[in-house]
């Protein structure tokens, strides 16, 4: 069984980040970057 330590929901582990930032969809139209990063 893995363990996670997560100090509230919304807060990840860079190693965590790390696997999930591949499986987002990428930008798909031209325009203004986003103001935030989806992490």
């Amino acid at each position: 069984m893995a363990s996670v330590v997560v100090t509230r929901r919304h807060d990840l582990t860079d190693a965590q980040w790390a696997v999930l930032e591949p499986l987002l969809p990428g930008r798909k139209k031209p325009g203004r970057p986003p103001k935030w990063s989806k992490r």
